[in-house]
């Protein structure tokens, strides 16, 4: 058998429910079972990939997922058709030439914001917001292109990070509260309100 290298990438596009971001999704796993959201560029330090991505002119934030990458693209730019080829194009040169996608060693020095990761001192209701965060609503929201990350819980008040296209787009405010907030305050009766602030 005879091998050529890397192996040959696709990437296609997904809408998302925000019409200012568009999903990327490559053949290949990106960033396995985690994500990363950079709101700008000056934040993209440990993703060799992101800052490549926000060379691109219409690129105002990055967010890498497990087999995709989803952009937000600046309110000048009309129309994601005159961009998409350029961007599939990158991406699929990017990963045949084994580009890095998050330098792990990099993003270690920065300090973590949130996340989902369940810690030993983690209070129980922490534990179970946490746990329905990753179980339930992950993999709903990843469809969509985007991530919802725990920042903290306080007197009944679950306070959540959007990311990727969830962040200021229309419909994952409906989404936090009538689905997430709701999920919760029957799963978890300690959980009073779910609110919500984009990166």
């Amino acid at each position: 058998m005879i091998t050529t290298g890397n192996p040959v990438i696709s990437i296609y596009t997904e809408m998302t429910p925000n019409p200012e971001t568009m999903k990327f999704v490559a053949n290949k796993l990106l960033y396995p079972g985690k994500s990363i959201d950079f709101a700008e560029e000056s934040l993209a330090t440990p993703s060799p990939l992101a800052k490549e991505l926000f060379g691109f002119p219409f690129v105002k934030s990055v967010f890498i997922a497990s087999n995709f990458v989803t952009l937000t693209k600046t309110a000048e730019t009309e129309d994601w058709q005159d961009v998409i080829p350029a961007i599939k194009q990158f991406l699929k040169e990017y990963l045949e030439n084994g580009g890095v996608v998050v330098n792990e060693e990099e993003l270690a020095q920065m300090q973590p914001v949130g996340g989902n990761t369940v810690h030993a001192d983690d209070d129980d209701i922490v534990k179970r917001v946490k746990e329905l965060l990753e179980n339930y609503v992950k993999p709903a929201v990843e469809m969509d292109g985007g991530a919802i990350q725990f920042k903290s819980y306080e007197n009944g008040v679950v306070n959540l990070m959007l990311q990727g296209s969830c962040s200021g787009c229309p419909s994952s405010m409906i989404t936090l509260k009538a689905g997430i907030e709701g999920m919760m305050k029957r799963m978890i009766p300690e959980v009073k309100e779910v609110v919500a602030e984009a990166e």
